[in-house]
């Protein structure tokens, strides 16, 4: 889809913090987190949300999802992790591509859940190396 911004970030047409990539996904950071760390799955196959999605790619996009959930709660010293997909406007899905929200919980940042924070300088790079050093 050559208007759908994420499609755009998949063909390297819009830069990204790509925190993981495969053959079928991509894990970039989100440029307005809820809390460092929070990071963007997608199939690179468009589809538009989770009822469109053919079961196969969204079984390979859960298993990544569950392996970056891991890295990101070691690598980001988070005591939990939200896992979340926003399915059309109503439910605060902002682009029409499946993506998957993967959020670095630490205990008492609940009250500010819906708060939404900006990289500085090399922080963005600094977050993706730690969460890429849990990975291994």
């Amino acid at each position: 889809m050559p208007e759908c911004l994420f499609c755009k970030i998949i063909a390297g047409e819009i830069p990204s913090y790509k925190v993981y990539e495969d053959a079928d996904t991509l894990a970039f950071l989100d440029i307005n987190p809820n809390n460092y760390g929070h990071t963007l799955v997608i199939p690179k196959d468009h589809f538009e949300n989770i009822y469109t999605t053919p079961d196969e790619t969204l079984c390979k996009t859960m298993i990544v999802v569950r392996k970056l959930a891991t890295a990101i709660r070691n690598g980001m010293e988070a005591d939990g992790i939200n896992v979340t997909i926003n399915n059309e406007p109503a439910a605060g899905q902002v682009v029409d591509h499946l993506h998957i929200h993967i959020i670095p919980r630490h205990e008492g940042d609940w009250e500010t859940k819906s708060q939404h924070l900006k990289y500085k300088d090399d922080q963005a790079i600094e977050t993706i190396e730690k969460i890429k050093a849990a990975l291994q």
